[in-house]
């Protein structure tokens, strides 16, 4: 019996039907057809922003303080057989002690150096005005003291025609302050106990993670939560650790040259240190303005300060501690920052970085499942995707082991 010839293919079976760019392309249409779609019916999903918006800051900083508490009982509990349990209250009673201790110590000094600064404002104020009379008294600069006392003088008005709105702006803001101030001691309270049930089931959470998972990603879905855990537990430690050797730096370094206010400008200096690359220069910014009131050579004293503080964080104690564990450029970082900044502000920038890191973690293990599952990609591709995989596999397990 004769076969039937082969029916020829159309055009449209050729670029549509059985063509694997437009099918990426339909996928990303639906993709994008999905997120239109949500964003029309955006109020549905309103209860939910508030209930994150409520449930999140006391989570995100029992988390922070479980990243940095978590090993200390890891190592009660494995090397000293130590009850978990026992560990964290004993952990828990020492943190408390602490904190009292730093209470009663640090607020009475504090308070005496905000209220002289207070005190002092006016005298730096005229003390910088002298001395920019002085240094523009040259006939030459004659058109730029004119500038300078027009700038002076407006800025003068702009600042008592402010002070005198400061009272009923105060009056009409104190209920939203109340707010505030009942936010932050809820976070407060809630957070300890948050942080008590993270250490307490440390293990147990990816379990009831993974259980829900098919049974052919379980593996992969526990390995990329080991990956992030491990992630941010590098990231979180390491900045910290970081910050609190910056202020202390810039603490010895303030009161050795004898520099007003030290500790609080060395507290501002670590703070501000956990925005990644441009947070040291920004508390250099208060530093050097009220050096400026002290003495001309004052300023020079501070930066000397800064530059023996940069030196010593690049090239001793941020390759020590932090080292490159993110694996991010430095460009990719800048990005990061300038568009975390513009959408989120500060805590864009300091959240900017491990949010990223974790959603490049998340991309990468699905784009290797993308190359497994494609036709597009070579074999030799496919083994290297395969080894990388399997390396990253090993060192999470032996991270995580340890």
């Amino acid at each position: 019996m004769k076969e039937a010839p082969e029916r020829k293919k159309s055009w449209f079976y050729k670029w549509f039907l059985n063509n694997q760019l437009t099918v990426v392309l339909i996928n990303i249409f639906l993709v994008f057809l999905i997120i239109f779609l949500f964003s029309k019916i955006s109020f549905v999903f309103e209860p939910i922003n508030q209930i994150l918006g409520i449930t999140m800051p006391p989570v995100i900083l029992a988390l922070v303080l479980y990243y940095l508490i978590n090993p200390l009982i890891n190592v009660l509990e494995s090397k000293f057989h130590v009850n978990r349990i026992v560990s964290i209250t004993f952990v828990f009673i020492i943190i408390l002690a602490l904190l009292i201790w730093g209470v009663m110590s640090l607020i009475p000094f504090v308070q005496s150096q905000v209220d002289s600064l207070v005190k002092n404002w006016p005298q730096y104020w005229n003390s910088l005005n002298k001395s920019l009379q002085n240094m523009f008294s040259d006939p030459k600069l004659h058109l730029v003291k004119e500038r300078l006392i027009e700038t002076n003088a407006s800025v003068t008005k702009s600042f008592e025609k402010s002070m005198d709105q400061i009272l009923p702006q105060t009056m009409n803001n104190l209920s939203s302050a109340v707010s505030v101030l009942t936010n932050v001691v809820i976070i407060l309270m809630t957070a300890p106990f948050i942080l008590f049930f993270m250490l307490k089931d440390d293990k147990k959470f990816k379990d009831s993670v993974i259980k829900f998972m098919p049974d052919r990603i379980k593996n992969s879905v526990g390995d990329m939560l080991s990956e992030i855990s491990q992630s941010l537990s590098s990231y979180i430690t390491g900045q910290l650790t970081v910050a609190f050797w910056v202020a202390v730096m810039f603490f010895v370094g303030y009161l050795i040259i004898g520099q007003r206010y030290a500790l609080i400008l060395g507290t501002v200096a670590g703070i501000l240190n956990l925005i990644p690359y441009i947070g040291s220069t920004l508390a250099l910014v208060p530093s050097l303005v009220i050096a400026a009131f002290i003495a001309p050579s004052m300023v020079l004293k501070v930066l000397i300060v800064f530059a023996i503080e940069q030196t010593v964080e690049t090239r001793v104690i941020s390759p020590i501690i932090v080292g490159n564990k993110m694996q991010m450029h430095p460009v990719t970082t800048i990005l990061v920052l300038l568009v975390s900044a513009g959408m989120y502000g500060l805590i864009g920038m300091i959240a900017g970085i491990p949010i990223f890191a974790i959603l490049k973690i998340i991309f990468i293990r699905m784009f290797n499942w993308f190359k497994r599952n494609s036709s597009w990609y070579t074999e030799e591709e496919l083994l290297e995707t395969k080894e990388v995989d399997d390396s990253e596999d090993t060192n999470n397990s032996e991270k995580v082991h340890k």
